[in-house]
């Protein structure tokens, strides 16, 4: 028989509970055990006025955030209706029923205002890395490093202007404003001297680059410092879209990781574009970081002739000897005073003697358009050779297999954190992105592998 709805008297009082109706099993539920916010209003407080009217809650606000990075809602204006209909949100945000959500312009308004002045997300951020440090998470023996270009809010056609000419004179606004502030960071404007092949009037920090799969578009990078152990994200920075940016951040990176959380790892894995001769003279010489870093090394000939590793060179004569068994120097006159000069472009070049290779039967393997054979070599080589011998070595066959964890995680945050373009503009707007992203990928890494002990209801 076909059912009837009735119409009742709606009752007076209700009993209902929101933690009831967060699943167990909710991700929310099992992230909200990590998030711990109590130190945001003493970060905040030299930020707010004494006296006024009283401001939407912080905690709110940061909670708000967790939730859009944690569940791929990353419109402000779609995350606070999301809040405002869905009980889990709600539940995670301590609102209750009845409690308001805030509009959409208050996250503008403190994102470009206190939050960037105190430097909260980057507080929220190591907060977390230390819980996972206290959970075991973090070993803190063996690091990665690798970037991955994530594109800018930026049109490739209608603000875009050539690179050559500027910025024309009349450009203004916060994202020009910041661009300017960073010229002279390592990680942007003085990464590179190269021109950029257009300049975007909109969010002129981002980088033309065709790096990427698919059409030449505006971009940034985002740098990740991960530790190999469980994959935790140790620290996180900005950088334009180009080689040189990324060397950058990662030396910011670890310097800060060390600075701010103790760690200091033993050997660093990383792809070819960090095997440089400076980037691994600095870790094998400045930080004392074993280098598990393939070299990048152009010396390889390809037309028949003999290349540098042919050569083997003697430290304790500073000279090389070719395969014929002729020497190579870097100098063959006797100063009265030794010149130490370093030379401008930190290359020593090996020459051989004249009356050497030309009698010698192999020169047409040598050097046949030359009449002398030049080997050059970089003030840098010690480290590169230190990298050389690792990488022959089991321990580096591991490391290669753990980079990936890095990758890996790039994949995860454009997939399932949703973070495949930004929607902030300007380099303090791709760092907020960055560090809420990171944050939200390493509260959602303790959640899956931290067991959750019986939890108690929310106030």
């Amino acid at each position: 028989m076909m059912g009837e709805r009735r119409i009742e008297q709606p009752a007076l009082f209700y009993e209902f509970s929101l933690d009831g109706h967060v699943p167990q099993d909710h991700l929310l539920r099992a992230i909200d055990r990590f998030v711990d916010l109590e130190g945001v209003r003493a970060h905040l407080a030299p930020f707010y006025s004494a006296i006024g009217r009283p401001s939407i809650d912080p905690e709110l606000m940061i909670r708000m955030l967790l939730i859009g990075y944690c569940m791929g809602v990353r419109s402000e204006r779609r995350l606070c209706e999301e809040v405002h209909l869905n009980l889990a949100y709600r539940w995670f945000c301590r609102l209750g029923l009845d409690g308001d959500v805030p509009d959409h312009s208050t996250f503008s308004k403190n994102r470009h205002g206190r939050f960037r002045d105190s430097d909260l997300l980057r507080e929220l951020f190591e907060s977390v890395v230390r819980r996972c440090m206290a959970e075991g998470l973090v070993g803190g023996e063996g690091f990665a490093v690798d970037a991955s270009i994530i594109r800018a809010d930026a049109s490739r056609h209608r603000t875009a202007v050539d690179g050559a000419a500027g910025l024309p004179a009349e450009a203004a606004g916060r994202a020009i404003e910041e661009y300017l502030a960073v010229l002279d960071d390592a990680a942007f404007g003085a990464a590179t001297p190269v021109i950029p092949k257009y300049i975007s009037l909109s969010d002129p920090a981002s980088r033309w680059t065709a790096a990427q799969a698919g059409p030449a578009s505006f971009a940034y990078c985002t740098n990740y410092l991960i530790d190999l152990d469980h994959a935790v994200i140790v620290d996180v920075e900005p950088s334009t879209a180009v080689r040189q940016g990324e060397l950058a951040a990662c030396r910011t990176m670890i310097e800060r990781a060390n600075d701010r959380l103790g760690l200091y790892p033993e050997r660093l894995a990383a792809d070819t574009a960090y095997g440089t001769a400076e980037m691994l003279d600095w870790l094998v010489h400045d930080q004392g970081i074993e280098p598990h870093i393939p070299v990048f090394d152009k010396s390889q000939r390809d037309d028949g002739t003999f290349s540098r590793a042919d050569f083997s060179f003697d430290h304790q004569a500073d000279a090389y000897t070719c395969p014929g068994g002729k020497l190579l120097k870097s100098s063959r006159r006797a100063f009265k005073v030794p010149r130490n000069a370093q030379p401008a472009d930190d290359t020593i070049r090996y020459r051989a003697s004249t009356h050497d290779c030309q009698p010698c039967s192999l020169k047409t393997a040598c050097c046949p358009n030359q009449p002398y054979r030049k080997v050059t070599r970089s003030i840098h080589e010690g480290a590169r050779d230190m990298a050389r011998d690792i990488a022959k070595t089991d321990a580096y066959i591991t490391s290669r297999r753990e980079r990936k964890k890095v990758e890996m995680l790039f994949a995860h945050l454009k997939r399932i954190v949703g973070l495949d373009r930004l929607r902030l503009r300007g380099p303090n707007g791709a760092r907020d992105e960055f560090l809420l992203a990171a944050t939200a990928q390493n509260l959602r890494k303790l959640a899956k592998l931290v067991q959750q002990q019986p939890h108690a209801s929310p106030a």
